[in-house]
């Protein structure tokens, strides 16, 4: 079938003249004659067999036909401007991938990530969250937060990490089972991160906790299993059990006194989490300003905050910031969460 639209080029000269109803005007805009303009006026009209303009002393008017087609190719014209920035956009757009397990993510990097596209507009972030180790760049990842020891010449250390069990502040006010010593925990379920199937099994962290308190000898009264730790805190919120907290991901939860710490002591871990940039992608600007981004959110975390004391009926919650620590003797071998 014959394609029965006219020219585009007559149809662009026709909405220029439709809007500044001035042939002199439209060809000024187009850098060509007025004239040429006119022309291209009359050979639409000829192709579609009507007139388009009423042609008066020193004025134009456009007729019902020429007001319907204006307003049509006006219409037709916009769309197609907006595709097309829509498309030079996107071609310009950077797009970044950052690897690293569904806890930091989730509980950490996601209520920052807000702030990096608000100062870099034109940059997109992919974020994989999950527990196995990719492999940058074979995988197309730039970027990874791991849990590992620290090592300079692998990567930079955002923050390291102190375990402290937590709980729903509705623990603390169980008369029946009180929370007042480690040896307590024999009394309440204790939430736990279960090593992913296929993987080597995960360190027991809390046997290490427990031991580094004097207590482990405890066995507690349920074991609950998680394959991800934001699920766990989501359990532990839920005043389903007592979690080992990862301390400063938990903190902003003990902030808000959704979470408490029903006991003073700390276990420091020997990893840290580091930020590991792929050796081809650090040349790019955008990598390394979503590296240096993600540094200074590491040292402008809010101090742990003391949690919410317990009602006098209950033994009152420790202060989150007064912790006791101890160092973990070795580096966890599992892999990084």
């Amino acid at each position: 079938m014959p394609n029965r639209l006219p020219p585009p080029d007559l149809l662009i000269a026709f909405e220029t003249a439709a809007r500044h109803l001035s042939f002199t005007k439209a060809a000024a805009e187009r850098f060509v004659t007025q004239s040429a303009v006119s022309r291209q006026i009359a050979q639409l009209e000829a192709h579609l067999g009507v007139p388009l303009f009423e042609r008066r002393h020193r004025a134009l008017q456009l007729t019902d036909d020429g007001v319907q087609l204006a307003e049509a190719v006006r219409q037709s014209l916009a769309l197609l401007h907006a595709s097309v920035d829509r498309i030079r956009l996107q071609a310009r757009r950077e797009v970044l991938s950052l690897t690293t397990t569904p806890g930091l993510a989730s509980l950490w990097l996601i209520p920052r990530l807000a702030d990096f596209l608000a100062a870099h507009p034109g940059v997109d972030v992919r974020i994989d969250a999950t527990l196995e180790r990719r492999q940058l760049g074979a995988d197309g990842i730039d970027l990874a937060i791991r849990y590992m020891a620290v090592d300079p010449s692998v990567g930079d250390a955002l923050f390291d990490e102190t375990l402290q069990p937590v709980c729903a502040p509705a623990l603390l006010r169980d008369r029946q089972r009180p929370l007042r010593r480690p040896a307590d925990l024999q009394r309440h379920t204790l939430l736990k991160i279960a090593a992913p199937l296929g993987a080597k099994q995960m360190p027991n962290e809390w046997q290490s906790w427990l031991t580094a308190v004097g207590a482990a000898q405890v066995q507690p009264a349920a074991l609950l299993s998680f394959n991800a730790y934001d699920a766990a805190v989501a359990a532990a919120v839920a005043g389903q059990g007592v979690l080992l907290g990862r301390r400063p991901l938990v903190d902003p939860l003990l902030a808000r006194g959704e979470l408490v710490t029903p006991f003073p002591e700390g276990l420091v871990s020997a990893r840290a989490y580091v930020v590991v940039v792929d050796e081809r992608a650090a040349r790019r600007p955008a990598v390394q300003a979503l590296r240096q981004w993600l540094l200074a959110q590491s040292r402008v975390m809010a101090p742990p905050t003391t949690s919410p004391a317990a009602p006098p009926s209950a033994p009152a919650a420790r202060p989150a910031s007064n912790r006791r620590t101890a160092r973990a003797p070795t580096p966890a071998r599992h892999a990084a969460r």
